[in-house]
């Protein structure tokens, strides 16, 4: 039966199908950005414990205009200390004040995907978006001018008619199958154990353990949710017919025991409130959207832990869907504004995809030549481990490419270069890099000044207002003190998306109404004057 509620009740924009944290982020930035959301997730209980534990600077980034970084960081270790374990050697690593200036979180962020998610399903909450827990997409078709979700309910099933629907559903994604989408990679021959573990032995308690040894690497977090310690290692796979991604079955004590006594840590296991072993995949969707079917997150694409690039990859993927949804209504081409989410984040998976790919050969790979760097190399250099982690640019350059910090979009058809060529700066589709600002007599950062949703215009201290072409309701115009009469246009996911050396309405109203942000009849756009001194980029 179709249960009341269905069609001929008010639709939404948006139906996301997934609560994990690239759907409730998805869902968030769309409902910010002045859409109507919808969030199903077949599960009636959250999934728990955490698979994923670290935040990157650039997750932040993203994830700072919906309101939530502050209490994402109240929940987080902002300055994690680490022990390599290299042979006989103990080598301490500090994880804090990098030499990032041009960000406000120069540090690795461990935080548990179970407090990202709560944070994140708070926040939807009081903007009155609930999870509703319990319900399954069973079926999805593209019609053209819309797509129709079939749901299902232990009590009932409902038909939804809405403009987007977003797969944000997992490996095993519904989404995917029903819309036809390829999901090309393989499978690794390893496997990741994971565990809640308590212990007893001489660890530094509070701090990350991390052990390189022929046969791969073990990790011990102070991270844990059922117990004080996260255990993560690898190994041969030895459930093959285990489907990718899908939890295993609990990992007896005393093989968690034998992992750590091969790492050699003086490490005593005596409870396991919980484990699992997950195989391991490498795939990437041949589209991330087909009509009016989007895919997002795992659903996408899934790679190796290495790196924790999983979760982070996901809610990029969110940040540059999410409004693109929400705006594409109001869009002079919706198809190209919707297109360029496939055109910008499929190839940036692929480039996350071939990074997890080299890592995890380095942690995990059984090959001599991976088994010979860990085992006897890395004990042979550990004396000169401190003098490398002191190259703090070149740490800094690292962590850089970790966070995806230079990934960009310049290729994008939302990138665009006005006529008056702008010569300093970050170009179109590159990140907009923070910076130390002034303003009403006191310092501030410029990613500060931009932290709420919609696009930012960034006027020059001689340029002239636009006019009209900054009346839409999701226009921001900032004033800075800088040299010039020029502008730059900043998207909601932080790319530059357009730039000029001159104030051009034309040009301007031209991409923001691309982008869905020129003048609509709605009312109230909003204006912010910064007196800031940043450098131009």
């Amino acid at each position: 039966m179709v249960a009341p509620g269905g069609r001929g009740v008010t639709a939404p924009d948006v139906l996301v199908v997934g609560a994990g944290p690239t759907g409730l982020a998805l869902a968030l930035q769309a409902h910010d950005h002045g859409a109507r959301v919808r969030v199903v997730e077949r599960r009636t209980e959250v999934f728990r414990p955490s698979r994923a534990l670290m935040l990157h600077v650039r997750t932040l980034e993203l994830l700072r205009p919906l309101g939530v970084t502050g209490e994402l960081l109240a929940r987080a270790d902002t300055a994690p200390e680490a022990r390599l374990h290299l042979g006989r050697r103990v080598v301490p690593v500090r994880l804090a004040g990098l030499d990032l200036p041009d960000t406000a979180f120069p540090h690795l962020t461990f935080v548990r995907q179970a407090d990202v998610e709560s944070v994140l399903a708070d926040a939807l909450a009081e903007r009155g978006v609930g999870v509703e827990r319990g319900t399954e997409l069973v079926d999805v078709t593209d019609l053209g001018p819309v797509a129709r979700a079939r749901l299902a309910t232990p009590a009932s099933t409902e038909e939804v008619d809405c403009p987007a629907v977003a797969g944000c559903d997992g490996v095993e994604s519904t989404v995917r199958a029903r819309a036809r989408i390829g999901w090309r990679g393989g499978t690794y021959d390893r496997e990741v154990v994971l565990a809640d573990v308590d212990g007893t032995g001489p660890l530094a308690p509070g701090v990350a353990h991390v052990v390189a040894g022929r046969r791969g690497l073990l990790f011990l977090f102070a991270l844990g949710e059922g117990a004080p310690w996260r255990l993560l290692a690898t190994r041969p796979v030895t459930a093959p017919a285990l489907p990718p991604g899908r939890p295993g079955p609990r990992v007896p004590r005393e093989v968690l025991q034998a992992l750590v006594d091969e790492a050699g840590l003086p490490f005593r296991v005596t409870d396991v409130p919980w484990s699992s072993a997950v195989r391991l995949q490498h795939r990437v969707a041949t589209t991330f959207r087909r009509g009016r079917l989007f895919l997002a997150g795992d659903a996408a694409h899934a790679s190796s832990p290495a790196g924790g690039q999983g979760m982070n990859t996901g809610l990029h993927d969110a940040a540059g869907l999410g409004w693109r949804l929400a705006l594409a209504p109001g869009s002079r081409d919706p198809d190209l504004l919707l297109g360029s989410y496939d055109a910008e984040r499929r190839p940036a998976a692929h480039r996350v995809l071939a990074l997890t790919h080299l890592l995890f050969w380095a942690e995990s790979g059984t090959g001599p030549v991976p088994s010979a760097l860990r085992g006897s190399l890395a004990p042979l250099a550990a004396p000169a481990v401190p003098l490398v982690l002191g190259r703090r640019r070149l740490v800094a350059e690292a962590f850089r490419v970790l966070a995806q910090l230079r990934a960009g979009a310049r290729g994008s058809p939302l990138s665009a270069e006005g006529a008056a060529r702008r010569t300093r700066g970050p170009r179109a589709g590159d990140r907009l890099p923070d910076a130390a600002v002034v303003r009403d007599g006191r310092e501030r950062r410029l990613h500060e000044l931009l932290a709420r949703p919609g696009v930012h215009v960034l006027l020059d201290r001689d340029a002239p207002v636009p006019g009209s072409a900054v009346a839409g309701p999701r226009v921001s115009v900032h004033r800075l003190d800088r040299p010039g009469a020029g502008l730059v246009a900043v998207r909601p996911d932080g790319l530059v998306g357009y730039r000029s050396a001159r104030v051009d309405a034309d040009e301007l109203g031209d991409w923001l109404s691309l982008v869905g942000a020129g003048p609509a009849p709605r009312v109230g756009a909003e204006r912010s004057a910064a007196g800031a001194a940043p450098a131009d980029g």
